[in-house]
């Protein structure tokens, strides 16, 4: 296959071009604020999860207490009952007995009950702590995501930026260069997944750093300008003289 060696220069600019390409796809790909995205959105998730299961906590805690504050009503009613009847000196010696022995032992069972409700409240204010300190964090993972997104698509849009231009330059000299060479060079970018065209440079291709050895190199030496070359390794496009 022949081109000019224009032609063949030019293949080298779209393998650059193609190149560069890439390259701004893989750095938009594997942007470091996608990284941290994931993983502050990993622990915003685990807060959230833990707050959730903490409010559930603090609603069966409070039923509890809820619980806890009939019992200590109910005893107390049953006290100022029996105080009542006390005061009021109508009941028989051994009824008064009865009633004062009851009311010191609703006293004591009192004093157990409000000591659970006690207990309770102290839990119902912890589980309130950690929920409001979840909340912050949860807060503080929110305003953290939403900055790594701004500077995620201020990156993006650089890049995207960088990618039209290339795409315009690239598509500008596409369309000064023969059809059939452009064609062989999609082909091998296709088939081998590899640099598509390179140059040759101090005896070695640069598609894959290998050096050609010197019966090849004297080979493509007699060959005339136009004449369209392959690296024998990666079968990229060959350019010489550049």
């Amino acid at each position: 296959m022949k081109a000019s060696p224009s032609d063949q220069r030019s293949i080298l600019d779209i393998a650059r071009f193609d190149q560069q390409t890439n390259s701004l796809r893989h750095k938009a790909a594997n942007l470091p604020e996608l990284a941290e995205i994931a993983s502050t959105t990993i622990k915003a998730n685990n807060a959230r999860d833990l707050r959730i299961a903490a409010e559930t906590e603090l609603n069966d805690v409070k039923r509890e207490l809820l619980r806890a504050e009939a019992d200590v009503e109910q005893i107390v009613s049953r006290i100022t009952r029996d105080e009542a009847r006390l005061i009021g000196g109508s009941a028989s010696p051994k009824e008064l007995e009865q009633l004062q022995h009851e009311v010191g032992t609703l006293g004591a069972r009192r004093a157990e009950l409000e000591e659970i409700e006690l207990e309770i409240m102290m839990r119902v204010d912890a589980i309130n702590e950690n929920i409001a300190a979840l909340k912050a964090e949860e807060a503080e993972h929110a305003a953290l995501i939403a900055e790594l997104e701004i500077r995620k698509e201020n990156a993006l849009t650089i890049l995207h930026n960088d990618l039209d231009a290339i795409a315009k330059d690239r598509s500008e000299t596409i369309n000064t260069i023969d059809k059939a060479l452009v064609d062989l060079y999609q082909k091998i970018k296709e088939t081998t997944g590899g640099a598509g065209a390179a140059a040759l440079s101090a005896g070695s291709c640069t598609g894959c750093n290998l050096s050609i050895n010197a019966v090849e190199i004297k080979r493509m030496a007699d060959l005339a300008e136009d004449e369209v070359v392959r690296c024998e390794e990666c079968r990229c496009i060959l350019v010489r003289g550049v």
